[in-house]
Formats: structure tokens, C-alpha cells, sequence
């Protein structure tokens, strides 16, 4: 769903799923609790008996990633990009105590697990005559992006590379957002899902995205040339096609604040 972790929605705001392979499965985030990662397990269980192999975090962020305790119970390897451990180490302490201070009981049982399998490049596991690419982008959304595509089905599980309605999120580079978002478009896929929102078309799903962090891009560029202070930046850069995008007011002004500090160094 398009909203920030709440006690309402209870950390489950992230879109979760899982692949059965005849082996084993891979699952594909876990979700911004551990109560909601036990609740993905249970869904898995009701369909298949098979063995969780791989448990795939899409990027550092918590609602994808602190669910991850609830399969400590299978024989699976946890998979990230090569620089999530690290990443989670730094974050997680902080981002564990917003947890609990916001969701109360609800972050109960909720802990950081770290993945053991890094990827650094391409890599390709296989379930069982289902293979799954994985593949660890530059610094874009975060600096942990790691996309998921499942051969078979031709569905591309993008993380928080894709955003579907909610509006982009700026916590890596601007410019790099930029390029991943136009190199991904050449990923042969039938279908995308975003890290939040429905399942979509693909490669138009990207489009307005792309739309926005370019208009955005060109903004600063321009704001930083005329030699906008940044608080001056922040209260009136617009935010492109502002009606098409969700929790506008929530981070359009910090999208502007990070790309900012990340561009006035090409000045």
C-alpha cells in the first residue's frame, strides 16, 4: 500500500511475495515486521510444503527487510546486495528503535537479520526448473537496490526501483535513480512489481517515474546555477505532475533537500 509504517497498518505496507520452485522457494522481501513475515510464512505453508532456500531482500529499507526473523526457522540463505549487511549494521539500530517507538506492540519479536549471500554483480539460483536472475544495480533508490527476475513467469520484482503512485523516493543518488531507471527499461520482462502498488505493464510502468526525477534533476540544475539557497530550493521547486503522485508532502521536499546536497558539488 502507498503509506509509511504506522501501529494501524502494522508494518505491512510493502508488496512481499515468494517463488516455488520443484526444490525448494525463494521468498522476495519479508515485510516491515516480524509478525508480518510469520504471516508470509503461513501464507507460503498453506501453499506448498517445500523448503525456503532463499530469503532475497530487495534493499535496506525496514518494511522490506524486518520480516526476516520469521524464516530463521527454515535452512535458508539470506540474500542482499553486496554492500546490505553493512548497510543494515549502520541503519538498523536506528531504524529498529523508530520501529518500536511507532508501532508499539505490533514490533514485537522483530529483529535484524543479515544477509549471508552477497551479490555484487548478476548472479542465478535456481529452485528447481525455476531460475531466478539477481542482479545488484549502482546507487540509485538506495545503495542496496537488488532486483529479481523470475524467468519463467517473465515478472520483474524491482524493489523500491519502481514506484507505482507512491512518489518516488531519493535516499542514494539522483543522477544514479536517473540512469538504473533507464538501463532497467532493456530488462526483457512481461510484468513489474513495484515495491509498492499493483503489478504493472512493463516497461511503461517506469515512465512517470522517470518523468519526475528528470524534471526534478533539471529543477535543481537550474535552481544551483541561479544560486538558490537550498531552503529557498526546497520550498519552491515543484513537484512534476503532482496530482498523478501519492505522500507528495511527505517526500518531495526531502527528495529536493538530498538531491540538492548530492548536485551542488557539480557547480
Amino acid at each position: 500500500q502507498q503509506a509509511e509504517m504506522t501501529a494501524a497498518n502494522a508494518g505491512d505496507i510493502a508488496n512481499l511475495g515468494f517463488v516455488v520452485g520443484s526444490k525448494c522457494v525463494a521468498v522476495i522481501d519479508t515485510g516491515g515486521t516480524y509478525a508480518v513475515g510469520r504471516a508470509l510464512h503461513q501464507a507460503i505453508r498453506r501453499v506448498t510444503a517445500l523448503p525456503v532456500c532463499y530469503v532475497i531482500n530487495t534493499h535496506v529499507h525496514p518494511d522490506h527487510v524486518f520480516g526476516n526473523q520469521a524464516f530463521a526457522v527454515e535452512e535458508a540463505q539470506f540474500v542482499g546486495h553486496v554492500r546490505l549487511a553493512d548497510s543494515m549494521r549502520r541503519r538498523g539500530p536506528n531504524y529498529l528503535g523508530a520501529l518500536q517507538r511507532d508501532l508499539g506492540t505490533a514490533a514485537e519479536g522483530t529483529t535484524l537479520v543479515l544477509p549471508g549471500l552477497s551479490v555484487a554483480g548478476i548472479e542465478r539460483i535456481d529452485l528447481g526448473g525455476r531460475r531466478l536472475v539477481l542482479r545488484a544495480w549502482r546507487t540509485a533508490h538506495t545503495d542496496t537496490d537488488l532486483t529479481v527476475l523470475d524467468e519463467k513467469s517473465g515478472t520483474l520484482w524491482l524493489g523500491d526501483l519502481l514506484f507505482v503512485g507512491h512518489i518516488p523516493v531519493v535516499d542514494g543518488s539522483l543522477r544514479g535513480f536517473i540512469a538504473v531507471s533507464g538501463e532497467l527499461k532493456h530488462v526483457a520482462a512481461k510484468r513489474a512489481i513495484p515495491g509498492h502498488g499493483r503489478a504493472i505493464a512493463w516497461p511503461a510502468a517506469i515512465i512517470p517515474q522517470e518523468q519526475y526525477l528528470g524534471r526534478l534533476l533539471a529543477d535543481l540544475r537550474n535552481a544551483l546555477k541561479a544560486r538558490t539557497p537550498i531552503l529557498v530550493a526546497v520550498e519552491t521547486i515543484p513537484c512534476d505532475r503532482e496530482d498523478q503522485w501519492q505522500l507528495v508532502d511527505r517526500f518531495h521536499k526531502r527528495n529536493v533537500t538530498a538531491a540538492y546536497a548530492e548536485l551542488e558539488w557539480e557547480q
